[in-house]
């Protein structure tokens, strides 16, 4: 099949990736929406994009809006007061009077042109204070809605295509929002500043204003055009740089190591790498050639237009239709404003820029706000007499309708104080069973009940507070073993006992001994004084956690997967002292031997419950579900037993001699 190449993607990353290497995140959502703007839509976006920084600045720190907003307004009444001042000083210079009385009349302007100037200093050190001030605040309060939108949307959000995608791109949003204040901020300036220029030489001429315009065209022409093309030119550019950082990665990966050096892998690598490395240094000369082209003619376009502005005021000053102090005056206010100009335009641009990305950060707002798990509802027994499911059936978000679903019409109980098993093959349906249990999905159609309180109408959080749960994928966290264990209940102080109780019934006190700064061992591989634990390790400490949680529903998923036999016999053991203080233990599994501690066990198979009794009454089905699985695992241990005793007897034999 003949691929159509795009421009500028070099043939190493058809070959490497199949084409270009994009992201689902701002560069590619945002794809060509600057280079859309026009010269007059660029001015056009600039309330908006102020009006949406302001909100942010304000809900960060009104009183340094005010300091900013005021030393802007100040600098620009400053300025105008200070051209004034300039234009009364030089009128009195160049009046026709003795040469005395001229500096004596040219002194009180020329102290105010001082005093303007110390003032315009103190003015704009404000307003670096007051933006100093806001850009790190701004930059909190826009991450803080973003986090605060991650952790208070339902799971099912999480799972979601289109709500994935909205979070991965608003997370450049906070960066956005911090760098916006500081573009707006010198954006205004430079407005305020040419409205100030503009208004006192109206002021002094009708012909100067339109002289301004003639010179401030040409130059924001350049940097308008050279702005959109290396936007436009940007998404060629990051992924040349994306698909090069990505060999650097894999080139330097300890996991990737071996492999590189027994297959010879690096020269490989290094060779596609120089290959898209000439891409995109292609792209950089073709950027740089335009560029400069653009640039000579909007310097000679800029001179040209200066040329007939100085010309028109001479023309003026020679036939006695405007004083020299005008013409020194709109010379110095030219000079000033077409030298921000440019400044001005690049900034409006940035402005527009990072607005697409805080703008994602709006539209996750809005969006999380309709995925928001609900706040209150019906009181949760804390301690039920069991939970039940009536005819549930759910399926995850984006999943085809014409599939089975993850659960099919599902009833089973769950009594207290007992331990009840979750058995079945890989899909069946165990996983997403415990989730509807902790609230964390809502079924589809049925319900899942506390006692008689269905988790559709309950306080979700009230749910969330009856579950300890131990996945076999537990989060590691990367924080010292004390916060590891207490994460388990953060929102209360149980002190070094409760501490110590959890991580001695999880077997955990001795991987604590061993650390070398005991709880306060950093558990983060990589970081000055960081510790790394095995996995049988690990679970110790996550099982510590859940004991630490102390709820009275504990799901445990495969809790003894990276324990020894002797360590997951005193596991089990645990789980049965706990079963008989009444905690309710839900316990996932793959290995039939595991479910003998169990009082009750449901079987699932492709979603369907397909089998519930006790283990000795499922295991005197002959031709049961779970008699089956047994015996399958029953048979792969006893082969293994044999061959073992085979090479043990006859080790010839075993080597086929």
């Amino acid at each position: 099949m003949r691929i159509h190449k795009k421009p500028g993607t070099s043939s190493s990353e058809y070959f490497l990736f199949g084409g270009p290497l994009l992201y689902v995140d701002g560069s590619s959502t945002h794809g060509g929406a600057f280079a859309r703007l026009g010269l007059w839509s660029v001015v056009r976006s600039l309330p908006p994009i102020v009006r949406t920084t302001i909100r942010f600045a304000r809900e960060a720190d009104r009183a340094a809006v005010r300091v900013v907003a005021g030393a802007e307004i100040g600098r620009g009444l400053v300025q105008a007061i200070g051209l004034i001042a300039v234009n009364a000083s030089l009128a009195s210079v160049l009046a026709e009077a003795d040469v005395t009385d001229r500096l004596r009349q040219a002194l009180p302007p020329l102290i105010l042109v001082a005093v303007t100037a110390v003032l315009g200093a103190v003015l704009a050190a404000a307003s670096t204070y007051g933006s100093g001030r806001l850009e790190p605040k701004v930059e909190r309060v826009a991450t803080e809605q973003y986090l605060a939108c991650a952790a208070q949307v339902e799971l099912a959000a999480l799972e979601d295509d289109g709500f994935r995608r909205l979070l991965d791109t608003a997370q450049y949003g906070a960066n956005a929002a911090r760098r916006m204040v500081s573009h707006c901020t010198s954006a205004i300036t430079t407005l305020l500043s040419m409205v100030a220029a503009a208004s006192v030489l109206t002021v002094l001429h009708p012909v100067l204003l339109p002289l301004l315009a003639l010179m401030a065209v040409p130059r924001m022409w350049g940097t308008l055009i050279t702005a959109r093309r290396r936007y436009e030119s940007f998404r060629t550019w990051v992924q040349h740089t994306r698909a090069g950082r990505l060999l650097s990665t894999e080139l330097t990966a300890v996991e990737a190591a071996p492999e590189i050096r027994v297959h010879q892998v690096g020269p490989f690598l290094l060779k596609h790498f120089r290959n898209m490395s000439a891409s995109s240094e292609a792209e950089q000369t073709r950027l740089a050639t335009l560029d400069a082209r653009t640039g000579l003619w909007a310097a000679a376009l800029t001179g040209l237009a200066s040329a007939t502005a100085y010309v028109t005021l001479g023309a003026l000053a020679w036939f006695g239709a405007m004083a020299l102090s005008v013409v020194g005056t709109a010379v110095l206010a030219l000079r000033t404003t077409t030298a921000g100009l440019g400044r001005m335009v690049q900034s409006i641009n940035s402005l527009y820029d990072e607005s697409l990305f805080v703008g994602d950060l709006e539209r996750l707002r809005v969006h999380a706000a309709d995925w928001a798990i609900p706040v209150g509802g019906l009181d949760v027994p804390k301690h039920p007499r069991h939970i039940r499911f009536d005819q549930v059936t759910f399926r995850y978000p984006g999943t085809d309708p014409q599939a089975r679903p993850a659960l099919d019409d599902v009833s089973l109980t769950i009594p207290t104080g007992r331990i009840t098993a979750l058995v079945g093959e890989n899909g069946s349906g165990k996983s997403t069973l415990v989730k509807l249990i902790a609230g964390l999905y809502l079924p589809d159609t049925g319900s899942v009940f506390w006692d008689s309180v269905p988790t559709c109408r309950a306080d979700r959080q009230q749910v969330f507070s009856r579950i300890a749960m131990v996945a076999q994928d537990f989060k590691r966290w990367p924080f010292t073993a004390r916060v590891n264990v207490v994460i388990g209940d953060a929102s209360v102080s149980g002190g070094e006992s409760r501490l110590n109780a959890a991580a001695d019934r999880a077997g955990a006190s001795p991987v604590i001994a061993g650390l070398p700064k005991g709880w306060e061992t950093l558990l983060a591989r990589g970081y000055q004084g960081g510790h790394q634990l095995s996995g049988g390790q690990w679970q110790r400490l996550g099982i510590a956690r859940a004991h630490y949680r102390d709820a009275p529903v504990l799901i445990v998923d495969e809790p003894t997967a990276a324990l020894d036999a002797r360590e997951e016999q005193r596991v089990f053991d645990q789980i049965r002292e706990l079963a008989a203080g009444g905690q309710t233990v839900i316990l996932i599994t793959h290995r039939m031997a595991s479910v003998r501690h169990a009082d009750h066990v449901h079987v699932l198979d492709q979603g369907r419950l397909v089998e519930s009794g006790t283990p000795g009454e499922l295991l005197g089905r002959p031709q049961g579900y779970f008699r089956g699985l047994y015996e399958i695992q029953a048979a792969q241990f006893d082969r293994a037993a044999g061959a073992t005793r085979r090479t043990d007897t006859d080790p010839l034999e075993a080597r086929g001699h």
